[in-house]
């Protein structure tokens, strides 16, 4: 059994947490995606899983794993657009940011 606290780099997020963040990434990716002008394909390499993979993710019947959900972080903190969006969707929030170290 997994404990209710995993560490994180720099602080702790219970399993809720982390599905609460993954589920508003999924929601909304495509979104995030396209003011990137990115294709699936490209993200999909970006990431390093199948085309197919980030279909299923946009569609919601797929769920990613946290280290997928932190790359998508990591892509989409870089440009300031996305990065505000992120913020306004409450997908990267203060919070978030303060546990991964903040936006380096």
């Amino acid at each position: 059994m997994l404990p209710s606290r995993i560490p994180l780099i720099g602080g702790l997020m219970n399993e809720m947490e982390r599905l609460e963040y993954i589920a508003k990434m999924a929601e909304n990716l495509p979104t995030l995606r396209t003011k990137l002008n990115m294709t699936q394909e490209e993200l999909a390499n970006l990431i390093g899983v199948s085309r197919s993979t980030v279909i299923l993710f946009e569609k919601g019947q797929r769920s990613m794993t946290w280290n997928t959900f932190l790359s998508l972080i990591l892509i989409f903190s870089k440009n300031s657009d996305t990065n505000k969006l992120m913020k306004a969707l409450d997908i990267y929030t203060d919070e978030l940011e303060e546990i991964l170290g903040g936006n380096q």
